[in-house]
């Protein structure tokens, strides 16, 4: 059985802190400080209102895994992350769903090093897995 639960929304964006400061006048706060995803070639910074998350994502340069999306999309946004207790198990029920994945499990440093992995099904999108904290 899959559990998932919401954590964020993935926004592109061209320009992170004119974003930012577009976010805070719609009453947005961030609740993250903007942070350098070396592997991924993204900054980013996530915000909060009413009880919502985003995550706006900027890319670093044109090697970005972002950086083409951007060119196709604009800024909106993109990708539901979800965050699963069961990050192995939970990727290979969704991929007899019919999602497949777009990389493998790798630590995300703006999310305090947990793994996350990217997937694609061609009725929804992408979507994003996040491994829960796991406790001592």
């Amino acid at each position: 059985m899959i559990h998932l639960t919401i954590h964020h929304i993935g926004y592109l964006v061209k320009k992170i802190n004119q974003a930012i400061d577009e976010f805070e006048r719609l009453g947005y706060t961030a609740v993250s400080e903007t942070v350098y995803d070396d592997f991924r070639k993204v900054h980013i910074c996530f915000m909060e209102k009413d009880g919502y998350r985003i995550e706006l994502v900027s890319p670093a340069d044109s090697e970005s895994v972002v950086a083409g999306l951007l060119k196709k999309y604009k800024n909106s946004p993109y990708h539901i992350c979800y965050e699963t207790p069961a990050l192995e198990a939970d990727l290979k029920a969704l991929a007899v769903e019919g999602f497949t994945a777009i990389d493998t499990p790798t630590p995300a440093p703006a999310l305090s090093g947990r793994r996350v992995v990217f997937l694609m099904n061609r009725f929804l999108g992408m979507i994003e897995l996040l491994e829960t904290v796991s406790l001592p």
